[in-house]
């Protein structure tokens, strides 16, 4: 008897597993054909690219703060900081978003859908931007200019991509120039997913005792401080890429807490009164079928943890 109740939760289990990684699998593979519809679009736009950077330091430059030149010749006798700033760059970023990510689907689903969705909808917003504003970002300066035969200022020419020259990590490599969109400088991403990390990060330990609380916040500061730092110095975005990034970050979060409250409880009455029950129970499994199944029960207030 135990022996046979053992088989069926492992059953259950496993079609909840498949269940869930088919949805996540749908979501994530409707990101990257979008991404690539996106990168075809404006792949074949270098001018407007670079048309669109130089307006977008000469507002800098009106509002006072087009700093990226100084900020690039700050590090760049100091070869360890410069490394310190492309490994930000490079591995405080896709691949956090990816160890957090399993961390929250594991331990924490509701807290999981939240932060994917509001990865999913700022990045969507972003794609339309990329589509509609390409901005080619301060390390493509350089090579654009002289390709156009244009002449630029001492303090926009000097640009270096460090990740290729200290890290040979090129962005436009044949290895990688499938997988990267050039033009894609406003919004930066880079810090506004970390932004969105950070918060993720203190949300998830927020429930928690103080001495995983503290840490948690403190890392939550520190990604996106890093990563605004990162950006700029490795010459892969300006700094008003990281403003939109950050407003774009945090519309997408509203949006989704948003699809949360009202979106979601709504689809899933919905699905509930379809007339096919493998499909109901596929899309959305009973509350009985939950209660048993690890990840879709209800998640412990912090007073039981």
């Amino acid at each position: 008897m135990r022996a046979s109740l053992i088989t069926i939760l492992r059953l259950s289990v496993w079609k909840s597993l498949q269940r869930r990684q088919i949805f996540e699998a749908i979501l994530v593979a409707i990101g990257f054909l979008a991404y690539f519809a996106v990168r075809g679009a404006v792949i074949q736009q270098p001018a407007i690219a670079f048309d669109h950077a130089m307006d977008l330091i000469a507002l800098q430059r009106n509002w006072g703060f087009f700093w990226e030149d100084d900020l690039q010749n700050w590090i760049a006798d100091d070869l360890f900081v410069v490394q310190a700033m492309n490994i930000i760059y490079f591995w405080l970023h896709f691949p956090l978003i990816i160890v957090f990510g399993i961390y929250l689907y594991m331990t924490a689903r509701s807290k999981y859908t939240l932060m994917r969705d509001s990865l999913l909808i700022s990045g969507t917003i972003s794609l339309i931007v990329y589509w509609v504003y390409p901005v080619a970002p301060p390390r493509e300066l350089p090579r654009l200019a002289a390709e156009m035969g244009q002449t630029l200022p001492p303090d926009v020419g000097g640009f270096i991509d460090t990740m290729q020259v200290y890290l040979g990590y090129a962005y436009q490599s044949q290895s990688t120039s499938a997988f990267v969109n050039p033009f894609a400088a406003m919004p930066s991403l880079h810090f506004g997913w970390d932004l969105l990390l950070g918060i993720g990060i203190i949300y998830a330990f927020w429930s928690h005792s103080w001495k995983w609380r503290l840490p948690a916040i403190l890392l939550g500061v520190a990604l996106p401080t890093m990563q605004v730092f990162s950006i700029t110095m490795t010459a892969n975005h300006f700094l008003i890429d990281a403003i939109a990034g950050g407003l774009v970050s945090v519309v997408g979060l509203a949006l989704a807490a948003a699809t949360g409250r009202w979106l979601y409880p709504l689809i899933g009455r919905q699905i509930q009164r379809l007339p096919w029950k493998p499909v109901r129970e596929f899309l959305a499994p009973s509350e009985q079928k939950k209660r048993h199944l690890p990840g879709l029960a209800s998640e412990p207030s912090p007073s039981r943890r």
